[in-house]
């Protein structure tokens, strides 16, 4: 116990009565398995809770809950830790690790499907997919089905079906008093509403339930085209987007593969631009869509027709965690102007130490179709976010102040609200969602959850 972080962490007077009380693992600073539990998937966050308590159901969710009330406790869930970059400190916090929660249940005949809090996207994309239906997946499969939801959820099937929030049908909840719960249209309906989208301000969410759509199959890919000719490929692929239907969502990124050894030779060290696309039709047609891009002359072309399931490989995120640092935001457009600003300031020859910086076409259903949450309707054109890695400090603060340049830069072009799962920089709800849907936000956090219990990335702070 010399550590001098543990020194500083408040522990449980009573954790014995905690562990005995549930049939998951509990964790104190000092104890072995402690360390291993508080990583989130990012490896540069540094969370250290004063309990971690891994529950394996509902039921331990509740006794969790009620231990932490008692011990004047916040409580902090987390699945796979995704979003754990813009979380608050965890200190005096319960660390709720839902991980070993993943059942999930797919329901062909009315299309839906039912997942536990620490499910993943591949454990209902694949049995999904063996009755001809897809989920509004994201775009890694180890992505968090819960996190990923209840912060929008924006992936391959999004012009056509919308965000994955306004998907989600019901909710089983534990509430920051200790009592489960299910919030659906008949019961509960504003913590229904306040889920979806809302990020999980106002209890911890231990199963979902949502609706799957009939896709078999996509015609997807990308392709790869050396970063000199970013301005160009960016200036065709923008244009390009004015002109496909609902049923293409695409992305156009520069990408700057690091030198190791974990990647193929044809990527490793490399420097890109490329556009990334997914279209819910045909080969043929997906092929007359995509030509206009093809006659550009790619140096790779990976556009096939491919299962579902698949395309949450298209976007190459990382398979296993790592440190990174990134943040993000919603565009009302993506003009020339903000393009040749976006290729000056991450382009060839700007010195950018970025991974990643993406721009991905919106509108479609996330601009019309509806939904009754606290994330519906976007009129922002496009999304922007950069990312890098950060194996070191000084890495990570090169890589905080080239993404503070990238949005500084775009802020001309900037929309009023952010996209809430890729804004991973400390900030409140009030500058992430839509003003009324803040506000709306706020009253029912402050009926559920006065005490603000419940630690969240971009929290809502209730009426005073």
């Amino acid at each position: 116990m010399n550590n001098p972080v543990l020194a500083t962490v408040q522990i449980p007077t009573d954790v014995a009565s905690l562990r005995s009380s549930i049939a998951g693992d509990v964790y104190v600073p000092g104890d072995e398995g402690y360390d291993e539990a508080r990583l989130a998937w990012n490896l540069y966050v540094d969370q250290h809770p004063s309990v971690i308590a891994m529950p394996e159901s509902a039921i331990d969710v509740v006794k969790a809950v009620r231990f932490a009330r008692a011990e004047g406790l916040r409580v902090a869930p987390q699945g796979t830790g995704h979003g754990a970059t813009a979380v608050e400190s965890l200190e005096g916090a319960m660390l709720l690790k839902t991980t070993r929660m993943r059942r999930v249940e797919i329901y062909p005949a009315s299309r839906t499907a039912r997942a536990e809090a620490g499910a993943e996207w591949q454990d209902v994309t694949i049995p999904a997919a063996e009755h001809g239906l897809a989920a509004l997946a994201g775009s890694s499969p180890d992505v968090g089905v819960m996190g990923y939801t209840l912060g929008g959820g924006m992936g391959w099937l999004a012009r056509r079906y919308g965000l994955a929030a306004n998907s989600v049908t019901a909710v089983e909840m534990v509430t920051p008093d200790g009592r489960l719960v299910r919030a659906d249209a008949y019961n509960e309906p504003d913590l229904l509403w306040a889920v979806r989208g809302g990020g999980g301000q106002v209890g911890i969410v231990t199963a979902i339930e949502f609706t799957l759509y009939p896709v078999r199959e996509a015609y997807a890919g990308t392709l790869f085209f050396p970063l000199e000719r970013a301005s160009e490929v960016l200036h065709a692929w923008r244009d390009w987007t004015d002109t496909v239907p609902d049923e293409v969502t695409s992305v156009g990124r520069i990408l700057q593969f690091p030198p190791i050894p974990d990647l193929p030779d044809f990527l490793r060290g490399k420097q890109f631009v490329v556009v990334e696309a997914a279209y819910l039709g045909d080969e043929f047609e997906g092929a007359e869509l995509i030509r206009p891009l093809r006659e550009l002359g790619p140096d790779m072309d990976t556009f096939a027709m491919i299962p579902a399931p698949a395309l949450q490989d298209l976007h190459m995120d990382p398979p296993q965690p790592v440190p990174g640092q990134g943040d993000g935001t919603y565009l009302t457009d993506f003009t020339p102007g903000a393009i040749d600003a976006l290729v000056a300031t991450a382009g060839a020859g700007s010195g950018s130490p970025l991974l990643s910086v993406e721009v991905r076409h919106c509108g479609g259903a996330m601009a019309t179709g509806g939904g009754n949450g606290a994330q519906t309707n976007t009129d922002a054109r496009f999304m922007l976010f950069g990312v890098g890695l950060t194996p070191t400090e000084e890495m990570a603060e090169a890589v905080r102040s080239h993404v503070r340049v990238l949005l500084d830069t775009l802020a001309p072009w900037r929309a009023e609200y952010d996209y809430y799962n890729l804004r991973e920089e400390a900030a409140g709800a009030d500058e992430v969602l839509p003003a009324e849907s803040y506000r709306r936000l706020r009253e029912i956090k402050a009926r559920y959850d006065a005490g603000e219990m419940i630690v969240t990335s971009h929290p809502v702070r209730p009426a005073r």
